[in-house]
């Protein structure tokens, strides 16, 4: 993909994409609806995931209209339910394979949360690599508040990271967070202040950007990986890499960069 180009989508996209330097740069299109999650906006954001991890050094995701997502659209949810469970099926499989995605890419994805990230929009917020918050985003996994059950794998995600207590008592009430609890709870790599945000975002994904694409893969690949084995074994897996990646041209340009004096 060129920079600057546009992900080819329908009329009126869900998902505006494009690549922006090093920068692949995703919005949920749906301001109007508080960019609620639709069969067709879970299908875009695989397209544009997987197209744009092909060029890019970082993804960022973001929602248009100052929210993430508040989540399933519930409209769409409710025409799809008079046609039964095989209509409902897709609106779930699309958007758990666009969250599924983002750990099969080998490019860190980055979520930009302000407003509501609700239900579906706080399951792609743990879904991702990063997430960075404004301090007074409001969170939720607010399922069971509407007598539902989480369909984007926070049922799964958010156990695993913030523990089963946190977890439970979290889905199980449907209540808010702030983006600064986000942070503490370690949902989130940093918050920021309102007056601070954009500034602190650009900052940080300019400074992931800059980095070599090819390490920042093999970095998230290590981390990922071993979270799913033993420390023996993801330790036997950082030796195997780190040789083979030193060995390679894109290590070597970064040795040389240090030695000769131009950075550190």
């Amino acid at each position: 993909m060129r920079t600057g180009e546009n992900v080819t989508t329908k009329d009126e996209p869900a998902v505006v994409a494009r690549l922006d330097g090093a920068i692949g740069r995703i919005v949920l299109n749906r301001p109007d609806a508080m960019n609620a999650i639709t069969v067709e906006l879970g299908r875009q954001l695989e397209e544009a995931l997987r197209e744009l991890a092909e060029s890019a050094a970082v993804i960022v995701i973001r929602g248009a209209g100052g929210n993430f997502s508040v989540g399933g659209d519930f409209h769409e949810l409710e025409r799809l339910r008079t046609d039964g469970p095989a209509a409902l099926k897709p609106l779930f499989e699309n958007f758990g394979r666009a969250c599924t995605t983002i750990a099969e890419l080998a490019v860190p994805v980055v979520t930009v949360v302000e407003g509501y990230a609700m239900a579906g929009g706080f399951e792609l917020m743990q879904a991702s690599d990063i997430a960075l918050v404004r301090a007074d985003a409001k969170l939720a996994d607010n399922h069971a508040n509407f007598g539902q059950v989480p369909g984007g794998g926070g049922s799964q995600r958010l156990a695993r990271l913030v523990g089963r207590q946190r977890a439970l008592g979290h889905i199980l009430s449907g209540e808010r967070l702030s983006g600064a609890q986000a942070a503490e709870w370690g949902l989130a790599y940093r918050s920021f202040a309102p007056e601070e945000f954009e500034e602190g975002v650009t900052a940080f994904v300019a400074r992931i950007a800059g980095k070599d694409r090819i390490a920042l893969g093999k970095i998230k690949k290590l981390v990922d990986d071993g979270l799913r084995g033993s420390l023996a074994e993801g330790l036997a897996l950082e030796l195997r890499t780190v040789v083979d990646h030193v060995a390679g041209a894109s290590a070597g340009a970064g040795i040389a960069t240090f030695t000769q004096g131009e950075g550190a």
